[in-house]
C-alpha cells in the first residue's frame, strides 16, 4: 500500500538530493576548480612533504602573481567571445622596450635612476596600448579571426623583440627597478603580490560596477542584442584588447624586474598556462561568463601544479603534457556546464 503525505505534514528530508543539488549549483557557478584545486593540494602534500610548508607555499603566491596579472588580461578577451595568442611575444617586447629606454635614459641621465624607471615603465605600457589597438582593430573592424590575428602578432612582435635585442638579454637598467618592483616586501609580502592584488580590486571594480565592464559582458553574452541596445561593439572591442594587452604590458613589466634583465623569450608559456587558468576558472569560451575571483585561483591552481610538479621532479616536457591535458578537460567541461546552463534558463 502507497504511502500518502497527510496535510501538514513535512515531505521526508532528502540528503543525498540535497547535496546533488548543490554540488551542481557550485559546478555551474565555479566548474571544476574547487575540485581539482583540493586534488591538487592533497596529492602533492601526500607525496611530498616540503610542498605544503611555509616557505614553498609563500614561493607559490609570489610566482602565482604574475601569472594573475596575465591571465586577467586574457579573461577580458575571453569575456568578448576571443582570445589572445600574443601575449608572451608582448611581455618579450614589453621587457626589451622597458630594458632599452632604462639603459638609454640612465646612460644620459646617471643621476636620475628614478626617471629611467618611470620612462621605462611608460614605454612598456604604451607598447601594450599599441599591441592590443592593432588586434582589436584587426579583429572587429576587419574581422580577422581572433586567433588568426593574434598569432600573426605573437610572430610579428616576436620577430621585433629578437631583432631589437639581438638574441641577448638586456642589461643597463637600475638596480631599484628590481629592488622596489620584484624583491621589496612590505609588511612581509611580496611586492609582486601587492602588484596583483591591486589590479584584481581594480578590474573587480571595473567589470561588476562600471557601464564599461556590464558592456564587455553583454557583447559576449549576445553581440546582436548589445549592438540593438546601443552598444558600439566595435568600439568596446579594440577598447577590451588594447586593455588586455596592457595589463599583460604590466606584467611583462613586473617580469622583467624580477629577471634583471630584458629577454625576447620572456613569457613564452604564459599563452598555455593564461588560457588553461582562465578556462578551468570557468570563463566560458562561448563568452559573457567569468568572474576575477575564480581567475586568480585559477592562475594560482596551475602555479601550484607547476610547482608540485617541480618538487617530484618530472621533467619539464612532461609538465607540458599535464598543462595541454588541464586545457582540454577544462575546455570539455566548459562545453559541459554551458549545456547545462541553456538547459536551466527555461526553468
Amino acid at each position: 500500500m502507497s504511502e500518502r503525505l497527510v496535510v501538514g505534514q513535512k515531505a521526508p528530508a532528502d540528503p543525498i538530493g540535497g547535496l546533488m543539488r548543490m554540488a551542481r549549483a557550485v559546478f555551474l557557478a565555479g566548474g571544476i576548480l574547487p575540485v581539482v584545486l583540493v586534488i591538487a593540494i592533497v596529492g602533492f602534500g601526500a607525496a611530498e612533504p616540503r610542498f605544503l610548508t611555509y616557505d614553498n607555499m609563500f614561493n607559490v603566491t609570489r610566482a602565482a602573481s604574475y601569472l594573475v596579472v596575465v591571465s586577467i588580461g586574457q579573461m577580458l578577451t575571453l569575456l568578448v567571445r576571443g582570445v589572445d595568442m600574443s601575449i608572451g611575444s608582448t611581455e618579450a617586447l614589453v621587457s626589451v622596450c622597458v630594458a632599452l629606454c632604462m639603459a638609454t635614459v640612465l646612460g644620459s641621465f646617471p643621476d636620475s635612476p628614478g626617471l629611467a624607471i618611470t620612462l621605462g615603465i611608460a614605454a612598456g605600457l604604451a607598447v601594450g596600448v599599441a599591441v592590443g589597438t592593432v588586434n582589436g582593430i584587426g579583429i572587429a573592424v576587419f574581422n580577422v579571426n581572433p586567433f588568426i590575428m593574434t598569432v600573426g602578432m605573437l610572430s610579428i612582435l616576436s620577430g621585433v623583440a629578437l631583432t631589437v635585442s639581438g638574441g641577448m638579454p638586456m642589461y643597463g637598467m637600475p638596480e631599484e627597478f628590481s629592488r622596489i618592483f620584484a624583491y621589496a616586501a612590505p609588511f612581509g609580502i611580496p611586492a609582486p603580490v601587492l602588484f596583483a592584488a591591486g589590479l584584481y580590486a581594480l578590474m573587480v571594480y571595473v567589470l561588476n560596477w562600471t557601464p564599461f565592464g556590464r558592456r564587455i559582458y553583454a557583447l559576449g553574452g549576445n553581440g546582436v542584442a548589445a549592438r540593438l541596445a546601443g552598444i558600439s561593439t566595435r568600439l568596446h572591442t579594440v577598447l577590451t584588447y588594447a586593455m588586455c594587452s596592457t595589463i599583460v604590458a604590466f606584467g611583462g613589466v613586473l617580469l622583467t624586474a624580477r629577471v634583471g634583465t630584458g629577454e625576447a623569450t620572456l613569457g613564452a608559456t604564459h599563452v598555455l598556462e593564461s588560457i588553461t587558468a582562465v578556462v578551468i576558472a570557468g570563463v566560458s569560451f562561448f563568452g559573457g561568463i567569468g568572474r576575477v575571483g575564480s581567475v586568480v585561483l585559477g592562475a594560482f591552481f596551475v602555479t601550484l601544479v607547476t610547482n608540485g610538479m617541480n618538487l617530484l621532479r618530472v621533467p619539464s616536457y612532461q609538465q607540458l603534457i599535464v598543462l595541454g591535458v588541464l586545457l582540454i578537460l577544462a575546455v570539455v567541461v566548459d562545453q559541459l556546464r554551458m549545456r547545462m546552463l541553456q538547459q536551466q534558463r527555461p526553468e
